[in-house]
């Protein structure tokens, strides 16, 4: 899709559609066909927020959508009711697509435009249709995407502010491209192929990658215990953007990358084991944002990590009961080989800091138990630092990728200490599910300013109307966010 901004409406041959939002109590804009303004004063076209009513007038088609109360309508408000016009869009076969910008002419409203157009326009069907008539004749008549996407309004900040949002919503796309992916498909090679694709393509953004020698190597013998269950080879994927003028601290960013999750020794039940391909949403999410940042140039530096391995059953696999050495020196009960993510993680914090992150965050599908807290209206966050964890729940804000802070406590440290070695992966109490899982990443971060976003509520069927079902690219929009408040 191409995105834009124009002063005035463009000519029908660039937009058959223009989307008209009007607030409770308000009447349609100024400049619109008189079709437009019966609608809204017969009160056909309702100001509930995402309300449509459609009209024929002036050589194309006019979406009336309701946008609520105008002290209510925000950032958030504004993706709701760009995922309703583009849902109708579609349904009406829309080529072109331009949004009148509401009265309020923020440029932060129609940011939440264009990612809520973006978003809702996405679609996963590289796996449909092959080989089938019957197939390509249902792929044909389904509603056709989006092909141009204008925002029309006179405010000096609109056309950086679209810009930048195109490219975040794009990439928050390409993390669900990942996410949707079979394993079988998406393994961990072709993860870290997808990563040196995107580094060759951005100038100021590196990789490298190593396998399963060099994981060992390293002494990471918690990530390698995961990995060695199964033949496919693992990856840790380091990728360093150096922004130009770049003068904040080092952002570290790490992602759980378990291409396919069944549990290992102590398997997963049978049901919904499919959805464990999501498993390493958390690094595509990471993979995209640092993509996402390199190509808005911001300035300052990132270094990001990826523990890119499957988690499967085998004469190999490590045990319940075994022990083994993380890279900073802890020894690790493991005494569930399901809570696998935390064994990862735990040598992928130590390598990002190693690697000069001076902030880190994670993000990981990483407890069930966030879902039983928090559902998939927030994701869980854990930090050992006050500041971090506020501009992250302010990037949260911003983003619309809100974040509940829960707490981390030394009598949490009792529940994760090990009896034969220094820590216990999985404490048999059942107690504090997601902040036992923070607890234990924090000890492989020292004193560096940390936090954890448990993201296996949000990582799939979020539930939101721009987001459909499937894979949300969730984290993509606020690790870009916490980015630019370090950029002054």
């Amino acid at each position: 899709m191409h995105v834009g901004t124009s002063a005035t409406l463009p000519p029908p041959g660039e937009a058959d559609t223009i989307a008209v939002g009007f607030f409770d109590g308000g009447q349609a804009p100024e400049g619109v066909p008189a079709e437009v303004g019966e609608l809204v004063a017969s009160r056909e076209a309702r100001s509930t927020l995402g309300a449509l009513a459609l009209a024929h007038a002036a050589d194309r088609r006019w979406l009336i959508v309701g946008l609520g109360p105008e002290e209510r309508f925000d950032p958030e408000r504004a993706r709701v009711a760009a995922a309703a016009v583009c849902r109708r869009a579609r349904e009406i076969s829309a080529r072109g697509l331009c949004w009148m910008l509401p009265a309020v002419g923020d440029p932060a409203i129609a940011a939440g435009l264009v990612e809520g157009t973006v978003l809702a326009d996405y679609r996963f069907d590289q796996a449909k249709g092959a080989g089938s008539g019957k197939a390509d004749a249902e792929a044909d008549a389904q509603p056709k995407q989006l092909e141009a996407l204008v925002v029309a309004g006179q405010d000096p900040g609109l056309e950086p502010a679209v810009a930048q949002a195109a490219v975040v919503a794009e990439a928050a796309n390409r993390a669900r491209d990942l996410q949707n992916r079979p394993a079988n498909d998406l393994t961990p090679s072709a993860l870290a192929e997808h990563a040196t694709a995107m580094a060759a393509e951005l100038e100021r953004l590196s990789v490298e990658v190593e396998g399963r020698s060099g994981i060992i190597a390293r002494g990471m013998g918690a990530f390698a215990a995961v990995a060695q269950g199964s033949y496919e080879e693992p990856a840790l994927i380091t990728l360093r953007y150096r922004g130009e003028g770049a003068n904040g601290p080092v952002l570290g960013l790490v992602g759980k990358g378990v291409t396919f999750d069944s549990g290992g020794i102590s398997i997963k039940p049978s049901a919904k084991m499919s959805e464990m391909k999501f498993d390493m949403s958390g690094a595509a999410s990471v993979l995209e944002a640092i993509g996402a940042i390199a190509r808005l140039e911001l300035p300052l530096d990132v270094v990001a990590v990826l523990g890119a391995t499957e988690n499967l059953p085998s004469g190999r696999s490590v045990k319940p009961g075994d022990i083994v050495t993380a890279a900073n020196g802890i020894t690790i009960e493991v005494n569930n080989t399901d809570a696998e993510g935390r064994l990862v993680l735990a040598d992928c914090l130590w390598h990002a800091i190693e690697q000069g992150a001076e902030r880190v965050v994670d993000l990981a599908t990483l407890t069930g138990a966030v879902i039983v807290a928090l559902g998939s209206t927030y994701s869980g966050l854990m930090s050992n630092d006050d500041e971090l964890a506020g501009r992250i729940v302010d990037a949260g804000e911003r983003s619309g990728e809100i974040v509940w802070r829960l707490p981390l406590h030394e009598e949490y440290d009792e529940l994760i200490k090990g009896t034969y070695g220094d820590l216990d992966n999985a404490p048999e109490a059942r107690k504090a599910g997601t902040i036992v899982g923070g607890s234990f990443l924090q000890k492989f971060v020292g004193e560096t300013p940390w936090a954890h976003l448990d993201i296996a509520g949000s990582a799939w069927e979020l539930g939101r109307p721009y987001v459909g079902k499937g894979a949300s690219g969730y984290g993509v929009r606020l690790l870009v966010e916490l980015a630019r408040s370090y950029c002054g």
